[in-house]
């Protein structure tokens, strides 16, 4: 498969216009829709804007309330906010928020997100943030090298969002599993009356990054009930690394494969002894100079990916009484997403059986090479074959029904069946089938039986030779999900301080995956001794499923109100029970309370424990090799580090893999489920003196015991090179190359995080100049530090607040977002600040301190008075800052592409007609 071309790429988004119309055209003859029912359409506590409300479900509690009073802190986006941001995803919209972590996102070619994108609250890891839509679980990703074990973002429709609601507590005991870190409630419109058409594009100021995005949303509803239809096209195009100068040239040094190739062997040969030679350019060889002969791979790589999304989302609500209403939705939703990589280097080694015979059309030296008598080593990047390609294609559908009622005693509950879907297929092209490379090098006749075309691996690589040992595979991996919810809230009776009111439920959950890698890539060598036919990591397949029934109760109790100093004093308390066929039962708990002295302030404190079962990718994922990011601290023969005895002084990992470590991960079937305490205290202000003003401040501390995750590979390096301990699991040839790494999840014992959370919002009163909206949202990392038990016993803490000194991993103390929002008659303006703080990544040759990123997004808006039009111009990052560069969290990018975005400034323009 040869390299796909932006033409190639931009063909596909006519084929996804035409899926979503003729499923948008089927859903609103059929009736087909989704609910964004009232349950769980919870209002945050800490917002500013005052409403007149029935009965409604407050996120982090399943207890219907006629106030906005919760002891758990929840953080609200309405539609409007939403608007103001000129993101065009639930993804991207969600990753700017402050108490968002480094996260799966299209940037970067070896960022592993591979088009989808990931929430990771409190930096606690995606797969511990929980995920609902309308209060209900979303199906879990897939689409990369296997399934996800986290809910991708992009499977879910903005355009249906009526707002955000994110939980920044622990909720096991409300909704189940996962939910450590916290809960992200995504409620789509439950009515919608009308047409609404928005069409949005926009570019960087480098003349890249073309993004267009469509969306429609229409709505009807009456007294028989609502129905709901959205429709979203979307197209974002790549960006490479050489279009940016921060970008173009690695850090970690240039490659040490280069389009010349090197070539070595363990006797003199051509004149030279056994030191690597390279041609030389006038049909000859010279030797190779490792301070010059080296190779920038990068230019040519994914900075950020393309993607194309697009997807239909509908809902019906139908009164079948005056109590019961019957709801339905339905969704799908198609991506196609694809990353480059440097070409292929293939393993060309006397020692796996590869073979230079002395008559072979393409040996300048007349000499046989083999592996026995003598031992040569080629290495040389093919970039005839082009860039390595890997594609997603991605299709998720969702269907669900339910009835939801009330009783006459004002009793109200509700029922809910969801079966949802995720299918993807997986392109690996441009790699290199070795088992060919071999015949094409190796003997003549063996060759000639097998319709082989002969390399030259010295000299020219012409078409025909790149195309034959070309290679492709395709994977197909999945997951599914069953979930069955009942639910019953009320008040029971009351007390002298109101009533008691109370909620029930039960689930039945089934979570499913598969992953079936490319037959191809998994062949054994039939002519080679390595274990692999191609440069594909091959791996094993994975398929596994657990099942569970569940069952709550909460209770909110009224203890004082109209006191002196206690206006208000209420408990709420929740308990659950769960039974995994796979680790049997466990019971979890939340209490909180909420004390008002009076009527400006609320003082609220939460205690809840957390729970989470090892995901099916975790227990049975394949073996799999990959390359891991890592700097051997082996290098140069390790000083005499206890863990580098017997490394030559004479290796370096950058003569061999770059800044990567060819590594076996896979899962682990003895893990132990996680579980969790999580305590929150804060208040929330909103001074009678200042109508409009309110300002949040929570304070939590969650304690992770059992914590899954992999040791990671700079610390297997670091432990081993330091203390000697578990060096088992590093094994390198007698040149000192690391030739394989064993890394996979355990129970790690520990993870702590502290941290404090601020929100400020201040509706100004009304002014001559327009209407003024203020809002301030910040978090702030106190500590996040990671025990690891070693095989000594010995227990050693890792502080990683403030810094970024592991890949792929920055724990920034700071993050901030401040806006301005103005309005008057026709016209409206945003001025938006996001802030990253600095971090340290560690001594030379690293940078030490990274600094603090400060970037500025604005836009302004007209509403035509004659027509039903909006028109807004918007720039994000109006001064084009560039991400701070990193050289350990940036690998060959420069920057930790799961925290900043490198796009740069860019300027978009946005219609929306409203009907």
């Amino acid at each position: 498969m040869n390299e796909m071309t932006n033409n190639e790429a931009t063909r596909r988004t006519p084929r996804l216009s035409l899926i979503v119309v003729a499923i948008a055209a089927a859903l609103a003859m059929g009736g087909t829709a989704a609910t964004a029912q009232a349950q769980d359409a919870a209002t945050a506590t800490d917002t500013s804007k005052a409403r007149t409300l029935e009965a409604v479900t407050v996120t982090g509690s399943r207890i219907r309330r006629k106030d906005e009073v919760a002891a758990s802190p929840v953080f609200t986006m309405e539609r409007s906010e939403i608007e103001a941001t000129g993101v065009i995803s639930v993804g991207e919209l969600l990753q700017q928020l402050p108490s968002v972590g480094s996260s799966f996102n299209s940037t970067g070619s070896a960022g592993t997100s591979h088009g989808s994108r990931s929430l990771n609250l409190r930096n606690l890891g995606a797969n511990r943030s929980l995920v609902l839509v309308n209060g209900r679980r979303w199906v879990n990703g897939a689409g990369t090298r296997g399934f996800r074990d986290f809910v991708d973002l992009n499977t879910i429709p903005l355009a249906a969002v009526e707002r955000v609601e994110v939980l920044l507590d622990g909720a096991t005991a409300i909704y189940g599993a996962d939910a450590i870190a916290g809960v992200v409630n995504i409620i789509t419109y439950s009515e919608f009356d009308g047409f609404q058409a928005t069409a949005y594009t926009g570019i960087t100021s480098h003349g890249d990054g073309f993004t267009h995005n469509e969306d429609a949303l229409w709505g009807k509803s009456g007294d028989w009930g609502s129905a709901l239809v959205s429709a979203t096209v979307s197209r974002n195009n790549q960006i490479l690394a050489g279009d940016r100068d921060f970008s173009r040239v690695p850090l970690q040094g240039l490659s040490r494969n280069t389009p010349a190739g090197r070539f070595k062997n363990s006797t003199p040969v051509g004149g030279f002894g056994t030191k690597a030679f390279v041609p030389d350019g006038n049909g000859g060889f010279r030797l190779d100079n490792p301070a010059t002969d080296v190779y920038n791979d990068t230019p040519d790589t994914t900075l950020t990916g393309p993607l194309d999304l697009a997807g239909v989302y509908g809902q019906l609500r139908f009164h079948l009484s005056d109590h019961v209403t019957f709801v339905t939705e339905g969704l799908y939703n198609t991506r196609e997403s694809s990353q480059r990589f440097p070409a292929a280097t293939p393993r060309i080694r006397g020692g796996d059986g590869m073979t230079i015979p002395a008559d072979h059309p393409y040996n300048p030296f007349g000499v046989d090479f083999r592996g026995s008598g003598t031992s040569f080593e080629a290495v040389r990047m093919i970039t005839e074959l082009g860039p390595r390609i890997n594609t997603q294609d991605v299709d998720t559908m969702r269907v669900a029904a339910g009835l939801e009622g009330a009783f006459t005693n004002s009793w109200t509950w509700n029922t809910f069946y969801t079966y949802a879907q995720n299918k993807a297929k997986w392109t690996s092209a441009n790699q290199i089938d070795l088992d060919k490379v071999a015949l094409a090098l190796g003997p003549n006749a063996r060759c000639a039986a097998n319709n082989c075309v002969p390399l030259n691996i010295f000299g020219e690589i012409t078409p025909e030779m790149a195309n034959y040992i070309r290679a492709t595979g395709v994977d197909h991996n999945g997951t599914k999900q069953h979930d069955f919810t009942a639910n019953l809230t009320g008040d029971l009776f009351k007390l002298p301080a109101g009533d008691l009111a109370f909620a029930a439920g039960v689930e039945y959950r089934k979570e499913s995956g598969y992953d079936r890698p490319s037959a191809y890539f998994n062949e054994k060598p039939q002519f080679i001794t390595y274990d692999r036919k191609t440069t594909s990591a091959p791996r094993l397949p994975t398929s596994g499923s657990y099942n569970l029934k569940e069952a709550y109760v909460e209770f909110s109790v009224p203890l004082l109100a109209n006191l002196p100093m206690a206006r208000q004093l209420e408990l709420s308390a929740a308990t659950r029970y769960s039974d995994y066929n796979t680790f049997g039962t466990t019971t979890n708990s939340k209490l909180g309370l909420v004390w008002r002295p009076w009527d400006d302030l609320m003082v609220r404190t939460t205690w809840a424990q957390g729970f989470r079962a090892p995901s099916i990718n975790e227990l049975y994922a394949g073996l799999r090799q990959t390359n891991l990011p890592a700097i051997d601290p082996c290098n140069g023969g390790g000083a005499g580090k206890p863990g580098c005895a017997g490394v030559p002084t004479s290796y370096n990992q950058a003569n061999y893999s770059g800044g990567s470590i060819l590594s076996t991960v896979g899962g682990n079937p003895e893990l132990r489920p996680e579980t969790s305490v999580n305590r929150s205290t804060g208040f929330i202000y909103t001074p009678g003196f200042a109508k409009g003003l309110t300002w949040s401040v929570d304070w939590y501390d969650i304690d992770l015991k059992e914590a899954i995750s992999s040791f990671g590979s700079q610390n297997l390096l670091n432990l081993c090179a330091n203390s000697g301990q578990r060096c088992n699991l590093i094994r390198r040839d007698t040149t000192g190359e690391i030739i394989n790494l064993t890394d996979g999840p355990i129970n790690l014992n520990r993870l702590r995080a502290k941290g404090v959370d601020s929100t400020l919002r201040y509706q100004l009163p009304e002014l001559a100049m327009g209407n003024v909206a203020l809002m301030f949202n910040a978090a702030y990392l106190e500590s996040f530090d990671r025990y690891d038990t070693l095989p000594s016993g010995q227990v050693r803490v890792m502080k990683r607040a403030g810094k970024s000194d592991i890949a792929r991993e920055s724990f920034p103390r700071w993050k901030a977002n401040t806006s301005v929002d103005w309005s008057r008659a026709s016209w409206s303006a945003n001025w938006s600040m996001h802030y990253i703080g600095s971090t340290y990544e560690g001594p030379a040759p690293a940078r030490g301190r990274i600094p603090a990123q400060l970037t500025h997004d604005v836009w302004a808006a007209y509403a035509l008075r004659s027509q039903p039009l909006t028109f807004t111009l918007g720039v994000q990052n109006l001064f084009d800052k560039d991400p701070p560069l990193s050289y350990v969290n940036g690998g060959d990018l420069n920057f930790d592409m799961s925290t900043y975005n490198p796009r740069g400034r860019f300027i978009y323009l946005k219609a929306t007609l409203s009907l």
